[in-house]
């Protein structure tokens, strides 16, 4: 890799008024010299022409030299500010393959800044996040992650564990007498506060996770009871249709949505009820299928009517475990006013899908169900995989908490190694090549 130069275009396929050209490699001096007709000042815009094979000008544009290690990846890296049409971005990619450049791989120039130490792999994460965040509050988060706060965090709990594996590893070659040096240097309270530390970053951890993937919200009921309707109501427009007759939608309707800086993702799905339509039964079934992959569901009531045998048989066969909100559509017709009942294991939520009103405090209602304490502050973009090798970390530390720093050293020296392992894996301390290879692989080609 290291004798690789990469190219690749960094801006959005399509035509646009600027196209970005990057290349990354060592001593790209000389392609820098073939390419632009003579050398170029580090770290400053030239305006200058793109010489092809023949010295024919491919394009005139902007070149900026960063020379390693002061650049992105670490590397020498060039970037050529053209015209951003798709014929003149391809026609400089393949010059830069004349002088010996290869196409780069998804992420790559990402890859290539972690690996030379540019940025840590939490870091890396975040790039990709920043692009992709589909609200404020979730772009304002991966910023911060990719201005290191994240990690910050992360290494000051990774120097703790570590200044406590040396204690306890420096006495296990000693009498047991050495032990009352641990009590003595308050072994077991600074793992009770480490421990307290690792709960409060994944907490904020989860929080971000929320930021980044999103609610998945489905929308059940029986037909009739104003699905379509609520959908409408919380796109602002008319997505689905809207009629008397039952069985009127048949597939499901997405409809992403950013709920107080939260994206969430609701499915209106078929009303369920027996029927013998072939394709009415299809959408039925397919309604279950979303149910299994929702984080949340909404269970529609029709408030006139109230809660039947046929609502509390769907609730009968929800998956275990799925939060589900009850909602009393129609309040407009019975005269009843808006408002949110806490339950155990979800809430009942009064509105009306017509007039708008109790929509609020639906939303609340789904955000404060899923824990969003609706803070910006010291929130980040975090993954899946850090939020499971912080619930790791939490795991060891509890049993290393258990065995204490007597008699068996050696079981609370284990668990704390395992808990440097699993902690350092966020930052790229301990990481597979098979992980990384994942990871960039998502990333978009040119970043």
């Amino acid at each position: 890799m290291t004798t690789d130069i990469i190219v690749a275009v960094a801006t959005a396929p399509g035509r646009s008024g600027i196209g970005v050209v990057r290349l990354s490699g060592p001593n790209l001096d000389e392609l820098v010299r073939r390419l632009a007709g003579r050398a170029l000042e580090a770290r400053r815009a030239t305006l200058t022409d793109f010489l092809g094979d023949t010295d024919e000008v491919i394009d005139r544009g902007i070149a900026i030299y960063f020379a390693a290690p002061q650049s992105y990846t670490g590397e020498d890296v060039l970037e050529l500010q053209g015209h951003g049409g798709p014929v003149v971005m391809r026609r400089l990619v393949n010059r830069c393959v004349e002088l010996g450049a290869r196409m780069a791989q998804p992420g790559e120039f990402t890859q290539r800044a972690y690996l030379n130490d540019r940025i840590d792999l939490a870091q890396a994460e975040a790039v990709a996040d920043l692009i992709e965040a589909s609200t404020v509050q979730a772009a304002r988060s991966a910023v911060r992650s990719l201005q290191g706060e994240f990690s910050h965090r992360i290494t000051a709990l990774l120097r703790e564990l570590i200044d406590l594996r040396v204690l306890v590893e420096a006495t296990l070659d000693f009498p047991e007498e050495e032990i009352d040096a641990l009590k003595q240097a308050g072994t077991e309270g600074r793992l009770g506060l480490l421990q307290q530390q690792v709960l409060s970053v994944l907490e904020a951890s989860r929080q971000g996770s929320l930021l980044r993937e999103g609610l998945h919200v489905v929308l059940i009921g029986q037909p009739n009871v104003g699905k379509s309707s609520l959908l409408n109501c919380l796109a602002g427009e008319d997505l689905a249709i809207v009629t008397s007759m039952p069985g009127t939608t048949r597939d499901a309707i997405r409809l992403s949505a950013d709920v107080n800086g939260v994206p969430v993702h609701f499915v209106d799905t078929a009303g369920l009820r027996s029927s013998e339509d072939p394709v009415e039964k299809l959408g039925i079934a397919r309604t279950w299928t979303v149910v299994e992959q929702a984080d949340v569901a909404l269970l529609m009531i029709d408030a006139v009517a109230g809660e039947t045998a046929a609502d509390r048989e769907i609730l009968s066969r929800m998956p275990a475990g799925l939060p589900c909100i009850r909602v009393f559509n129609k309040i407009d017709l019975t005269g009843q006013e808006a408002e949110v009942i806490p339950e155990a294991h979800g809430s009942q939520v009064w509105l009306s899908a017509r007039t708008g009103a109790g929509v609020d405090g639906l939303r609340q209602a789904l955000l404060s169900l899923v824990g969003w304490e609706g803070r910006s502050e010291g929130v980040y973009i975090a993954r899946a995989r850090h939020i499971t090798a912080l619930n790791d970390t939490r795991a060891h530390l509890e049993r290393a908490i258990a065995v204490g720093v007597a008699p068996h050293l050696e079981l609370l020296a284990e668990e704390l190694r395992l808990a440097q392992d699993a902690l350092g894996s966020i930052t790229g301390e301990h990481t597979s090549d098979e992980l990384l290879g994942e990871i960039f692989s998502r990333f978009c080609i040119g970043k």
